[in-house]
């Protein structure tokens, strides 16, 4: 192993203590990476792969080509969004019976989980559940190009585990070479006037190449049957937040979540039908273009086998066009024991999107 490899072995190793985010209260603001080392993102990779040598390979997803009539002068922006599990809750809260206790180790799952986000190289990166920012993600992103902001959940299930991290929350980290922050906001949702435990990140960002600007947020509402119409009052604060934010859809807009909720629920509607001119970007891989996709997690627990349509991307429809999406996992590459798995590091699946601005931005509907 060459002296590159070994300082990339003992980047992707090291891990801070239980307590690395009560340590940490900048969590709030989002970190400088300029003090640390740049690393080679396939070096990184091949590192990963090397962790995993005794574990089945990743599976193949292919992107799937939607607009080919784009014309763009600049670069699309690849966008992803994922639930990655938190560490403390696959071990210890969600009894995924199916699942071996081995594929849970944070060792090799977290090299499952930089493996996915290295192969799909996400200008954007949107995540839920993240209990090990400061160890894992914000110092090995960083070193990647990224900027981060961590946004954690004020009363996080994961300080209910023995040995936790620290408490889960949303993350939003996007390439500095290709994007400025021009402003960020973390926003606490309330349902009812009432604060809730649910949190969102909603960032104005401009584009380098074009000078163009659009906003990207990342939320995770809150999960379980019974609780459809405490999700729908967080959708309609996000909502309402995201108004004042794009100044009434005047700035371009990119939503990101696990939004617990299939299409059914009012919150998705609320989304669907806003006067932010939403669409969601995974109905385009539908044959008529206004189905969601099956399943975007699938996991068994004591309580039964669960499928469920859950994680979004929507984004303006009168600015922005999806070029392409990612492909989800079909029922034979998820197997019997559905996710998480030796395959696959969380219970949900990532979804990734290209998307390119419109030259000339329709009128609102």
């Amino acid at each position: 192993m060459g002296n590159g490899t070994s300082r990339l072995y003992s980047a992707l190793t090291k891990t801070l203590n239980s307590s690395a985010a009560a340590q940490h209260p900048e969590y709030l603001v989002s970190a400088d990476p300029e003090h640390l080392e740049p690393i080679d993102p396939k070096e990184l990779l091949e590192e990963c792969r090397a962790v995993l040598h005794t574990r089945p390979p990743r599976y193949q997803r292919d992107f799937v080509a939607l607009r080919r009539d784009c014309p763009s002068s600049h670069p699309s922006i690849r966008v992803m969004q994922w639930n990655i599990l938190a560490q403390a809750l696959g071990e210890g809260k969600d009894n995924f019976v199916q699942c071996p206790v081995e594929a849970l180790k944070w060792e090799e799952r977290k090299c499952l989980i930089l493996e996915e986000i290295l192969a799909y190289q996400p200008d954007i990166l949107c995540l839920q559940e993240v209990d090990h920012y400061f160890d894992t993600f914000h110092p090995l992103l960083s070193r990647l190009g990224y900027q981060g902001t961590f946004f954690p959940k004020p009363w996080s299930p994961c300080l209910d585990v023995e040995h936790n991290n620290g408490p889960d929350g949303c993350a939003l980290f996007f390439l500095q070479n290709r994007f400025k922050l021009i402003s960020s906001t973390n926003i606490r949702l309330t349902a009812m006037t009432l604060k809730t435990n649910q949190v969102a990140i909603a960032q104005t960002l401009e584009c380098k190449e074009s000078g163009r600007q659009f906003c990207v947020a990342v939320t995770h509402l809150k999960a379980r049957t019974g609780w459809e119409r405490f999700r729908s009052a967080q959708g309609c604060d996000l909502l309402q937040n995201l108004q004042d934010i794009t100044q009434e859809a005047k700035i371009p807009l990119i939503v990101c979540g696990d939004f617990n909720a299939e299409p059914t629920e009012e919150v998705y509607k609320h989304f669907a039908s806003s006067s932010l001119n939403l669409n969601s970007a995974y109905k385009l891989l539908s044959p008529d273009g206004q189905s969601e996709p099956p399943y975007t997690t699938w996991k068994i627990r004591t309580s039964g086998e669960c499928r469920h349509t859950l994680d979004y991307i929507w984004y303006s429809r009168h600015a922005l066009s999806v070029t392409s999406a990612l492909d989800l996992l079909t029922e034979e590459q998820i197997g019997p024991n559905r996710l998480p798995s030796f395959h696959y590091p969380s219970d949900h699946l990532s979804l990734v999107c290209d998307f390119s601005f419109n030259e000339e931005p329709n009128e609102l509907l």
